[in-house]
């Protein structure tokens, strides 16, 4: 009995270790939101994309998608292509994705990640979902926590409202070793005096990249006068819009915007 079941175990194991075949994989899929859209830019074939969301033409990505197909975002639409696999998160197309549910369409809800350690499980089902090796998924990095005197970053969105504590993007900064210049509640309407009284050490602004209302904050001049043009990170907002396995790239290029301490040179 102990040699069957040896021998059953490495047989399932060997079976779950073989590729997925191709003819098991969907298909036709259809994404209905943002986030989605760049996971199947990112893991599927062009040839099993049957459409992305519309969202992907307004916020383009730095990858080549001329030709990929996209739909408008009508139920009249996304029914008509067939689909043998519609994926979209949790919070998002509400009303698309539950009339498409009530028309008995294969809709899969996909959970964003709440923090990094959830990346790998998030990039693991929608490979799964997909037909890919769940394996090919990125595993985290280990946890690290900024040094008590690392440098404070400032991450400034519209309308002067600074992302603070228990938020993705805080953990996201946490783990490039800054520290975060909020401390107080997750999101908060920025006071100007006191951030030029006390400026970070660096600011990461999600601007749009028309003027609007919403830029004022950023655009204001004591501001810029209080903080030199290095004091602000380049950005790519695209990597911060949606969670995802591009966010170890994000603390990567964190990582490397770390001002550099000063050279101490011992006096001979």
């Amino acid at each position: 009995m102990t040699a069957w079941l040896r021998t059953g175990g490495l047989l399932l194991a060997c079976l779950l270790a073989m590729p997925v075949l191709a003819e098991s994989r969907p298909q036709r899929v259809v994404s209905l939101d943002l986030c989605m859209d760049r996971m199947l830019a990112l893991h599927a074939d062009r040839e099993q994309v049957a459409a992305l969301s519309p969202m992907h033409l307004r916020f383009p990505l730095p990858w080549p998608l001329e030709g990929w197909p996209s739909h408008d975002g009508s139920l009249e639409q996304v029914f008509s292509l067939k689909p043998d696999l519609i994926l979209v998160g949790q919070h998002n197309a509400l009303m698309l994705r539950k009339r498409l549910q009530t028309l008995q369409q294969p809709v899969q809800l996909v959970t964003l990640p709440r923090s990094l350690s959830d990346i790998e499980a998030y990039e693991r089902r929608v490979l799964n979902l997909i037909g890919r090796n769940p394996a090919d998924a990125q595993p985290a990095p280990e946890p690290r926590e900024p040094a008590t005197d690392a440098p404070r970053l400032l991450l400034l969105g519209p309308n002067g409202i600074g992302t603070g504590p228990n938020t993705f993007e805080d953990e996201v900064i946490r783990q490039a070793g800054w520290r975060n210049y909020l401390t107080g509640v997750r999101y908060e309407r920025l006071d100007l005096e006191r951030v030029v009284a006390d400026p970070p050490d660096a600011i990461l602004w999600h601007s749009p990249d028309a003027e609007a209302l919403a830029t004022r904050f950023a655009d204001h001049l004591a501001l810029r006068h209080s903080l030199t043009a290095e004091h602000w990170l380049p950005k790519e907002n695209w990597r911060w819009q949606c969670p995802g396995p591009w966010t170890w790239e994000l603390i990567e290029q964190l990582q490397q915007a770390l001002p550099r301490p000063p050279n101490n040179k011992r006096m001979r």
